[in-house]
């Protein structure tokens, strides 16, 4: 198996074929909708809450809400429709979770979307909340995972699911490589291209993404969507207080199965990190739009769909020649 991961690629340039960088469309259908660029912020509690998530629906951007304030998904499902706002939740695969899906069917509240949301997805239970959700909310777009494996992901396709999210412990916040001795850390972006190669429905690569040319290579590989948590991370508008230490401005960042998330030192697979401070998200956004429009331009296109047509060559860990950034 050819293994390698975002630093160890470098895509081959083709001719350009666009006056302006400006001409190049970065939109992306994703299930029933269009956003603006293929990324979303990872649906942790340090990077999204209510007040950004109306932000990002009303600009167009994907977003998808945690599952961590458990009583406040219907509610917010209900608030975002009363503002003509697509909603776009996660849901675990305990038993309370089946309740929420029976009170939504109940109050007629279909969200668009409903990620599942388990550290390893490739299991029963999350099968179980596939044909559960896609018999009590036949209109929702079910997003699956997390899966590392080919396997994984045409089973989740097999119960039903839309779409499936792929990638196991590569974030910077998680440990899972380091606590279990399993995960994608390492190799995510070819774990991106197998699992991509066994889709028949949008797959999105979940961590990893360090730099944003790191979204180019993801969409060359087979991802529909990208979700990036640590380059999100700090925003004046994500969740938390801003830090100073040494005359420099923090916000804390941590890990879904981090024991700051779990209230307790119990199977803890995640970290906490103090990330800079950032500024404006929508500063970071129009950055990424831009640099995508740039990598586009080298592929010789003027729409995402070029991305995946290029060359690429493994370069092994040299991609800075030495420097660091």
């Amino acid at each position: 198996m050819q293994v390698f991961d975002y630093e160890d690629i470098q895509l081959v340039p083709n001719k350009c074929i666009v006056k302006s960088r400006s001409e190049i469309d970065t939109k992306i259908k994703f299930g029933p909708m269009t956003f603006k660029i293929p990324v979303v912020p990872a649906n942790m509690q340090t990077i999204i809450d209510e007040a950004l998530a109306v932000w990002l629906a009303q600009n167009d951007y994907f977003y998808i809400m945690h599952r961590f304030n458990e009583e406040e998904r219907l509610p917010f499902v209900k608030r975002m429709h009363q503002r003509g706002l697509f909603a776009s939740i996660s849901v675990g695969v305990k038993s309370k979770e089946y309740q929420l899906v029976d009170a939504l069917a109940k109050s007629h509240l279909v969200p668009e979307y409903i990620t599942i949301d388990i550290a390893h997805g490739h299991a029963d239970t999350v099968i179980e909340m596939i044909h559960y959700l896609k018999k009590k909310l036949p209109g929702t777009f079910v997003i699956a995972g997390n899966v590392g494996t080919p396997e994984g992901v045409r089973e989740l396709e097999n119960a039903g699911a839309d779409a499936t999210k792929v990638g196991i412990g590569p974030g910077k916040a998680c440990i899972t490589k380091l606590k279990t001795g399993f995960g994608t850390g390492g190799w995510q972006l070819a774990a991106v291209r197998l699992c991509s190669k066994a889709a028949s429905k949008p797959i999105i690569a979940d961590g990893g993404i360090r730099y944003n040319g790191d979204i180019a290579k993801s969409i060359r590989f087979g991802a529909s969507m990208c979700m990036i948590g640590s380059l999100f991370a700090g925003h004046e508008e994500t969740p938390g207080d801003v830090i100073e230490k040494d005359g420099q401005k923090y916000k804390v960042y941590y890990g879904s199965a981090s024991q700051y998330q779990k209230g307790q030192y119990k199977n803890v697979e995640g970290k906490k990190l103090l990330v800079p401070y950032r500024g404006k998200i929508a500063d970071t956004l129009k950055e990424m739009r831009e640099d995508l429009q740039s990598s586009i331009s080298y592929a010789g296109g003027k729409e995402l769909s070029a991305l995946r047509k290029v060359d690429y060559v493994i370069v092994k860990n040299s991609i800075f020649n030495g420097d660091q950034i």
